[in-house]
């Protein structure tokens, strides 16, 4: 591998970027194709589609073997509010495969008991997020129904181009935030972006339920993310 492709692929997995390696199987020549950046019109598609699925495989392109090497970051889920919801979500987000961390400032619900093996951070979002910014990569559920803990996370999920952001309550509550977020500088198509009510209406009830219904969504998000790649 020259030593500028690998550079460049060092360079996107530390700020966690995705990227594409297309290898030419006679030949050997590559391109490095990072997510966001322009590709050439021809890799755009397999490119596109291995991206998605995050499985590397050869594929037939202008008459040639290309080996497509996609070399992903890892999904994660940020919760704020640490609640019955984000106890079942710690269950079932290993289960699919994302990282998850919970913040949430309230120390009578941010317990290691209640969250035993979890990436638990008892303190504000405001201060969490500088130190561990959020990310394209990132899905935030914020489930407290305090808007003095979940306003500024969700701004910042929104700025930050997080891939999925959600938020718990009634569409009349959501009607609420969406003008707070509006007085904060947050544009109205980037508030549409927010799923509320959260989760992909399947009737939950129970907390395990819905947490079902918010991680449903959220693979959703993830399989049907907009990758960019806009042509050279």
């Amino acid at each position: 591998m020259e030593l500028d492709t690998l550079i460049r692929l060092n360079a996107a997995r530390q700020s966690r970027r995705a990227v594409v390696l297309a290898t030419e199987v006679e030949g050997g020549a590559s391109t490095v194709l990072v997510e966001g950046e322009a590709w050439p019109e021809t890799l755009r598609e397999a490119a596109g589609k291995v991206l998605l699925s995050g499985k590397s495989g050869l594929a037939e392109i202008a008459g040639r073997s290309v080996f497509l090497n996609v070399h992903l970051p890892p999904p994660r889920i940020v919760a704020i509010g640490a609640v019955h919801i984000t106890q079942a979500l710690a269950r079932l987000a290993p289960v699919i495969g994302f990282d998850l961390t919970i913040i949430d400032p309230r120390t009578a619900f941010a317990t290691p008991e209640r969250f035993a093996g979890v990436d638990l951070v008892a303190d504000w979002p405001e201060d969490v997020l500088q130190a561990r910014p959020l990310d394209g990569y990132t899905a935030l559920a914020a489930v407290t129904h305090d808007p003095k803990i979940d306003d500024f996370a969700l701004a910042e999920a929104l700025r930050r181009g997080c891939f999925y952001v959600g938020a718990l309550g009634s569409r009349k509550t959501h009607a609420k935030r969406a003008e707070r977020l509006q007085q904060a500088g947050i544009s109205e198509a980037d508030i549409a972006r927010i799923r509320a009510p959260i989760g992909l209406d399947i009737g939950a009830a129970s907390p395990e339920e819905i947490a079902l219904a918010v991680l449903a969504q959220i693979v959703e998000a993830y399989r049907r993310r907009d990758i960019g790649g806009a042509a050279a």
